[in-house]
């Protein structure tokens, strides 16, 4: 079993998009998200990403173009030096109260499940409270806050009851220098 990186898409490989990412052109990538993940090559965590992208279940985009956008954005960040060992997203919108959609745990176990991860040995990098809540549902010991996307406006809220035990960095290569000095 391998332990994993979970990571949300929005708000910390790339930009959030107020209407949402609905094309290749809407992505933009973080300011040294490429550089993270390449840094992470070698580590023995399984890179995951886990996205909601509500925009499907409202009618507003298309799955296919949403697997579409994820298979550019892996391919650059391979291209970049990094890699993903997997892309799990949700499709539904909020009022389907599915178990996939963050907060729920329903990515990150479906992903366990597939590739043989070891949760109690992972982390997951998020920037919503939402990210947190359903890595600690799942039993994702190691949790980050990151500053990014909505992250910044998240902490000027209190963070929901339960949630605690988290770290806060400024970005996604924040998050991975810390991550180098404590567990990888």
């Amino acid at each position: 079993m391998f332990p994993a990186l979970f990571l949300d898409r929005d708000g910390v490989i790339i930009e959030n998009c107020t209407n949402y990412v609905r094309t290749w052109q809407d992505v933009s990538v973080l300011p040294g998200a490429l550089e993270a993940l390449a840094s992470l090559s070698t580590s023995p965590y399984k890179i995951i990403i886990i996205t909601n992208q509500s925009a499907i279940g409202r009618g507003i985009l298309p799955i296919e173009t949403a697997h579409e956008i994820n298979r550019r954005l892996v391919q650059i960040i391979g291209e970049a030096g990094g890699r993903v060992d997997g892309v799990y997203l949700c499709p539904h919108a909020p009022q389907d109260h599915c178990p996939c959609r963050k907060p729920q745990p329903g990515l990150l176990l479906q992903a366990a499940q597939e590739l043989s991860l070891d949760i109690p040995r992972s982390t997951l990098v998020g920037d919503a409270w939402s990210d947190l809540q359903a890595g600690r549902a799942a039993g994702v010991p190691q949790r980050i806050l990151l500053r990014t996307g909505r992250g910044h406006d998240q902490l000027l809220l209190p963070p929901p009851p339960g949630l605690d035990d988290f770290q806060v960095c400024d970005d996604l290569h924040a998050a991975v220098k810390f991550l180098e000095l404590h567990q990888l």
